[in-house]
């Protein structure tokens, strides 16, 4: 009977601690992915640029194209790899001609971008649409002309009947083009068993990582990774003490000095860390972030017990199957290498 009352005794007080770690992750500006589908579509979809079904179809079908490169051998894909994790796995993003970027700059993950602030490290991009016109034309990257890449799209009449049914009509644009690509990018979401632990599951989190949240919020970590997103706002960097990797790469952020929060969901998916792509440890990472943003020196314990939280983290990864893309014809321009 002492043996049942003393389960009875923990369950309680395992169900309370649960409950209040929830109300001090929600009053840390902690958000869950919404369940209901019509809510996350209100919260993804961009009344400039309504999302359809039709639209998402085409825009998967261009983020794969590799003849929106002057190569034709570039696409979005290439350095967001949704395969693994939504970037390139390399510290610089590389380009055309194998150019790797002359800021020394890493490519963010696509998961989840949506739910950012503001796009590119220096936040100079509104939204993904907006974000999606900048590396077809960058020489670094994609290196292809908006005329080139309409040309390109045109030439195909599979493209033509795709735009109608995205768009309304068969006319195709530089800026249709990076909507429909935009538009796919905003399904990318990828929910976590952190998302059932805020919504009220108990159960989706283990100890540890239940530990490892308390940690994260009451270490400041929540401070600037939060929302949604758990993270995308601008924010000053570094703050209490320089960045031990400034001197990689010449980025210094926006006029303000402030570099676009990363994402922390499926952050153990993502390395290398920072703008520059100079660390492959998280727990390197972590220990970095706390002494350059909060002023701290986490404990190894402590390091080690937000790295477990992380594990949480890791979202579903939504199906992506390779789509299959039309055959170019004489009037598609032709590649260019040089």
């Amino acid at each position: 009977m002492k043996k049942t009352n003393t389960l009875i005794v923990f369950l309680t007080l395992s169900s309370l601690l649960s409950a209040s770690l929830m109300d001090d992750a929600k009053k840390a500006g902690l958000k869950p992915i919404p369940t209901d589908k019509k809510e996350l579509n209100k919260l993804i979809d961009n009344p400039k640029n309504p999302l359809n079904d039709a639209k998402v179809r085409l825009g998967k079908r261009l983020y794969f194209e590799p003849r929106l490169s002057k190569s034709n051998l570039i696409s979005c894909n290439t350095c967001h790899n949704l395969a693994i994790g939504g970037v390139d796995g390399v510290e610089v993003a590389v380009g055309h001609k194998w150019t790797t970027n002359p800021h020394h700059l890493n490519s963010p993950t696509v998961f989840n971008a949506v739910f950012m602030d503001k796009q590119f490290w220096d936040g100079r991009a509104k939204d993904l649409e907006e974000q999606a016109q900048g590396p077809m034309q960058a020489k670094p990257e994609m290196a292809i002309s908006k005329k080139m890449a309409v040309e390109r799209i045109s030439s195909m009449p599979t493209y033509k009947k795709e735009f109608k049914k995205a768009f309304g009509d068969e006319k195709i644009t530089f800026k249709r083009i990076a909507d429909a690509i935009g538009a796919f990018e905003r399904t990318l979401v990828t929910p976590s068993r952190f998302d059932k632990f805020l919504a009220g599951d108990k159960k989706a989190l283990s100890k540890a990582e239940k530990e490892g949240l308390k940690t994260f919020i009451s270490k400041g970590c929540s401070s600037c990774h939060n929302g949604v997103g758990l993270g995308g706002s601008m924010q000053k960097f570094p703050i209490a003490k320089p960045y031990k990797y400034s001197s990689i790469g010449d980025f210094k952020g926006d006029k303000k000095g402030r570099v676009k929060t990363p994402t922390l969901r499926n952050i153990l998916k993502t390395a290398p860390y920072f703008h520059n792509g100079a660390v492959w440890d998280i727990k390197e990472a972590v220990k970095i972030m706390g002494e350059t943003q909060l002023g701290t020196k986490l404990t190894d314990k402590e390091v080690d017990s937000i790295v477990t939280f992380f594990k949480a983290l890791n979202g579903k990864i939504p199906t992506i199957t390779y789509p299959k893309l039309p055959a170019v014809t004489l009037k598609t321009p032709k590649p260019d290498i040089k």
